[in-house]
């Protein structure tokens, strides 16, 4: 589907995106020129770039800019924009600013918002077994979609994908508390407690050659900062009896089933 191919006149469904970003001067521009022709409001939050990022961004037209002063993790500035998003937009899709997903695949996550139903949709990355794929994104992958699983969320292929379509503002109600890259794992686990679907629909991938790959994600570091989030996650899901959480689940379907009355009134 290429950019364009639907209007956000007429559609069903408000949407925005949300692009977290930190020293990606090289590749940010690309992401939102590819993103503009949806006619979707753009909102960036430069989190705490130092690489000449800021000037990158001061020079794009037509976007929502929020900054955070030093680095708090993709999580806060996922959170920070949409926050913004909400005040106008039903639906938030985030994007990475670092060029491996195709902007030309938001168009699956658009029809998913315009379907009415409230759900998270996961990007599933097709193309994961490439010859420039890090390992660390493939060890990651099945580490985190069995942990996911194991804590009590969604049966998921992709659970690491930054590639993702959020009801707002269910999402921005869920109670995470991670700010960093573990905050993309918590909310799935926290969404599936609370009965929000979640979805994988398929989107390409592209990364860049070593050397020429611009990641932050830290291997020894996050590793444990994702063992420490995931053992949160499965002994609250132990300590927390299912009965509670079902009783969510069934509040938050009455909420959505009261929102449905309002707006057919």
């Amino acid at each position: 589907m290429e950019p364009g191919s639907l209007s956000v006149t007429g559609r069903a469904a408000r949407v925005a995106f949300v692009v977290p970003v930190y020293n990606h001067a090289q590749t940010v521009s690309e992401v939102i020129r590819g993103l503009r022709p949806y006619g979707c409001p753009i909102v960036v939050v430069d989190d705490g770039s130092t690489d000449g990022t800021g000037r990158v961004l001061d020079a794009q037209p037509g976007i929502q800019l929020l900054r955070h002063p030093v680095n708090r993790g993709k999580g806060a500035a996922l959170l920070t924009g949409m926050a913004a998003a909400a005040a106008s937009a039903d639906f938030a899709i985030s994007i990475d600013a670092d060029g491996q997903h195709d902007p030309a695949d938001a168009g699956v996550f658009l029809e998913a918002a315009d379907r009415g139903q409230r759900l998270i949709a996961i990007g599933c990355r097709r193309g994961m077994q490439g010859p420039h794929t890090p390992w660390t994104s493939r060890f990651g992958r099945g580490f985190s979609n069995f942990w996911v699983r194991a804590a009590g969320g969604p049966r998921t292929r992709d659970s690491q994908s930054g590639y993702r379509l959020y009801p707002l503002p269910e999402v921005l109600e869920l109670g995470t508390h991670a700010r960093r890259f573990q905050w993309e794992v918590e909310v799935l686990v926290k969404a599936h407690w609370k009965g929000l679907p979640v979805v994988d629909l398929p989107v390409g991938v592209a990364y860049q050659p070593r050397g020429q790959r611009i990641s932050h994600f830290r291997p020894f570091v996050d590793f444990w900062r994702n063992a420490a989030a995931f053992s949160a996650l499965f002994f609250m899901r132990l300590f927390v009896p299912s009965a509670i959480r079902a009783r969510r689940r069934a509040r938050a379907g009455l909420a959505e089933g009261g929102r449905d009355e309002a707006a057919g009134d």
